[in-house]
């Protein structure tokens, strides 16, 4: 599994928003979860693209909502709804240390209240074999890899465009 996943990595390299000191997975223009609303993974609809007239700005990203409620939800306890790991990759993290890319729309779960993030439906079935382990494992990996997404010298794989 690690060298298909390892196949899947396109490009390593360190992300421009990383050097404004964010951690979170955001792309070009600075936008967190490809514009998906987080607080929709928590309802029946699941993943939905948020709007940019319902927007917030949290830990350096700017955020899409669907609707006004969801932006006030999220603002009232971001961390209640962002992603973990920043959004980055929760089974990337459970293999080793580095950050990978994720697709927003199709490879996410919510485990024990949770969001998590996968690179794609593959990885997302791979990571619910066994989500507590992998959740395990990518808890002790995420703070080097966040300090490293910091200071610019993390290992980052992107999806290509």
């Amino acid at each position: 599994m690690r060298l298909l996943f390892a196949a899947l990595v396109t490009v390593l390299l360190a992300l421009p928003a990383a050097a404004d000191g964010t951690t979170i997975n955001v792309d070009a223009q600075g936008v967190a979860i490809d514009g998906y609303d987080p607080v929709a993974y928590f309802k029946p609809s699941g993943a939905l693209h948020g709007k940019p007239e319902f927007q917030a700005e949290w830990q350096g990203a700017t955020w899409y909502f669907v609707n006004a409620d969801n932006r006030d939800a999220f603002l009232a306890d971001p961390r209640r709804y962002a992603p973990q790991y920043g959004g980055w990759c929760a089974y990337a993290l459970s293999q080793g240390e580095y950050a990978s890319d994720t697709d927003p729309g199709e490879a996410f779960t919510v485990v024990d209240g949770k969001l998590y993030m996968n690179w794609s439906r593959q990885v997302k079935r791979n990571w619910e074999r066994d989500a507590p382990a992998h959740i395990g494992v990518a808890d002790e990996n995420w703070p080097a890899v966040e300090q490293q997404l910091r200071d610019g010298t993390a290992r980052v794989s992107l999806h290509p465009d």
